[in-house]
């Protein structure tokens, strides 16, 4: 059965020269799928003549008259354009038109706009940032990746009811393993906030590994690792600076002499190989659990294929009925904590 998804065609750094083609790839793929293109009507046009494609169908415009910019603040968004693209996409899956939108816009804006219209999750004070990164044993689920810079030890909790949530419905594990990011692996690491993360972890009924450093990541020590949004957010740049480094300097390294270009044409099977493997695009799409609705977030610098992945992570967590796991989760850890505090009095 095909889904229907909500795209802010007007968002992130490029606006429909890449939003729109990414939709036109999405559908080849999955032509059993509806796309909602919200924007300027215009615009969205004219990048659909030049791509010599047209609304139809499966690939409809919805109307928008304002567009977010990139560095506009928050709340300036959220209460000075109510017709902007971001917010437009958004309603729409509140209304229940649409089973999940992506935008590339201000971040800011579009958790902000997010959490006004659709609301948060009974029992979650704060939606978080959930990506994945690759590992040396497949990839691992990580959040928070930027929304809260400050949390409390409950909120951390919560994260990782999400995240394990999520890990469960898209990689159909039915107990991944949490682990708790801290400068190391002994339980007296860390500042107070985590200690006591460590605590209400090891007495939930989730799978904790226990405290993880930087390095577990990319080993693929856990499925999932949880950490505030400060920490999550220089964690998920610094990998993504050190991938696009190391990019650059094997293609100068390759390219510097007559010699180097013969090795690197005896090398490109293994270094296309690399590259699919260690992508950083192909991760692009990060969710914003904790909200009534699936929201995704892709890089405002995307490329189309990057894009695209977006598409299809969204696409993945309506058609895997991701929303239902995390409220069920939810549900199910409300009624254990319910009971234990029922026993202790």
């Amino acid at each position: 059965m095909g889904i229907t998804l909500a795209i802010d065609a007007m968002g992130g750094d490029h606006g429909v020269v890449v939003t729109i083609p990414a939709a036109l790839e999405y559908l080849e793929q999955f032509p059993q799928d509806v796309i909602v293109l919200v924007g300027i009507p215009e615009a969205i046009e004219a990048e659909l003549r030049a791509k010599g494609a047209q609304a139809h169908s499966r690939l409809r415009i919805h109307p928008a008259s304002e567009v977010v910019g990139m560095d506009e603040p928050p709340q300036s968004a959220l209460r000075g354009k109510k017709d902007s693209s971001m917010r437009v996409a958004i309603n729409l899956v509140k209304e229940g038109e649409v089973s999940a939108c992506v935008s590339a816009g201000n971040t800011g804006a579009l958790m902000a706009t997010a959490r006004y219209v659709l609301k948060t999750l009974p029992g979650i004070d704060r939606p978080a940032i959930a990506s994945y990164l690759p590992t040396k044993k497949g990839q691992v689920c990580m959040l928070d990746l930027g929304a809260n810079t400050d949390c409390t030890a409950e909120h951390l909790l919560q994260f990782a009811l999400m995240g394990s949530a999520l890990v469960t419905a898209l990689e159909h594990k039915p107990n991944p393993t949490v682990g708790l990011l801290n400068i190391g692996s002994e339980d007296i690491k860390g500042n107070e906030v985590v200690k006591e993360t460590a605590q209400l972890l090891r007495a939930s009924d989730l799978n904790f590994y226990g405290n993880v450093e930087g390095n577990d990541i990319f080993k693929g020590t856990t499925d999932l690792v949880v950490c505030d949004g400060f920490v999550g957010n220089v964690a998920l740049k610094t990998t993504e600076g050190l991938a696009q480094l190391l990019g650059g300097h094997l293609r100068e390294s390759f390219k510097r002499n007559l010699y180097s270009k013969i090795a690197g044409l005896i090398a490109m099977p293994v270094l296309n190989a690399f590259k699919r493997r260690f992508d950083h695009r192909r991760y692009n799409g990060a969710s914003f659990l904790g909200l009534k609705g699936i929201v995704v977030k892709s890089h405002g610098s995307a490329d189309v294929f990057a894009f695209r992945c977006a598409i299809e992570r969204a696409a993945e967590e309506a058609r895997e009925g991701m929303l239902d796991d995390i409220s069920a989760h939810l549900e199910k850890w409300h009624r254990a904590r319910q009971t234990t505090v029922g026993e202790s009095l």
